[in-house]
């Protein structure tokens, strides 16, 4: 577990951005008669009644965890939705290494040019097993102003790059997250079809020892897709982070769960994964064949 801890961020980065002075003074906290009411998990639907049994069911499956969540859940079957904190920004961890595929083949789109073999290798390495040094080496070719490109052209309004350059301490939110799944998961005109393709199979392929997170009590026909990620750092305790999509067999819909003041990167497991079985639970089984 402890080299898997470690491999979610890069300790020289985050170094860097520590002397760097990204670390900044938590603020100071209202009153406990200032403080306001937590907010509530808040869910749509067409379909009858599913809005408010997932609000209900998501909403008792944080009870008793202390993490402080973020979420976003989409099935395009239903046209469901559910949010809570959506944006609310945090330290990304190994979450962005999608975002940081998706901007290298974005950009390569431009000049219709396959990526190099050296450029696949390393996205292979950087997504199924979350590498460090790979995720370097392809943020550093895309510089800040790639990066950039890309989140403004994929709506991703409110990710914001560290500014000392650590990739791990780009702030993300749940709303930009679900996006990206969105533009990784339907046809779009921010990535084309082979791109899109590049991106899941490379989700499909994330090692078993980092296969927790959101597809925990998931249908045991459906295609899993996902990235996480995990960073302790002196504010906040871990950051733990699961993003998914979950395809075929009549399975459309992904779901985004990102956590922070966790004691433990167990606790942000444990919270992931109590959420994530509520939604399968509530929108995971397949829609019926019809005869």
């Amino acid at each position: 577990m402890a080299h898997q801890r470690m491999s979610g961020y890069s300790r020289s980065a985050l170094c860097a951005a520590l002397i760097g002075g990204a670390l900044a003074p938590a603020a100071v906290a209202a009153s406990p008669a200032a403080a306001a009411a937590p907010p509530a998990v808040s869910c749509t639907s067409d379909k009858a009644g599913l809005a408010a049994k997932l609000s209900k069911d998501i909403t008792a499956s944080l009870k008793g965890h202390k993490s402080t969540t973020a979420l976003a859940v989409q099935d395009h079957r239903t046209r469901t939705n559910c949010t809570l904190r959506p944006t609310r920004q945090v330290d990304s961890a190994s979450v962005v290494k999608v975002t940081v595929l998706a901007a290298l083949l974005w950009d390569a789109q431009k000049t219709k040019r396959p990526l190099t073999p050296h450029e696949g290798k390393l996205s292979t390495a950087m997504i199924t097993e979350s590498d460090n040094d790979a995720t370097t080496e392809l943020w550093d070719e895309l510089g800040p102003a790639k990066v950039k490109g890309f989140l403004k052209a994929a709506g991703m309004t409110r990710t914001a790059p560290d500014a000392e350059g650590a990739w791990g301490l780009t702030q993300i939110t749940a709303q930009d997250e679900q996006r990206l799944l969105n533009l990784v998961t339907a046809r779009n005109k921010v990535l084309d079809d082979r791109s899109r393709t590049f991106v899941l199979d490379r989700m499909r392929k994330v090692v078993p020892d980092q296969r927790w997170g959101v597809p925990a009590g998931a249908p045991g026909d459906a295609t899993v897709q996902l990235k996480n990620g995990w960073l302790e750092r002196s504010t906040h305790g871990w950051r733990v982070h699961s993003v998914g999509a979950f395809s075929g067999k009549g399975h459309d819909y992904a779901i985004t769960v990102l956590t922070q003041d966790n004691k433990t990167m167990e606790d942000g497991v444990d919270t992931i994964q109590a959420v994530s079985k509520a939604v399968h639970k509530d929108i995971g089984p397949a829609r019926p064949a019809h005869n």
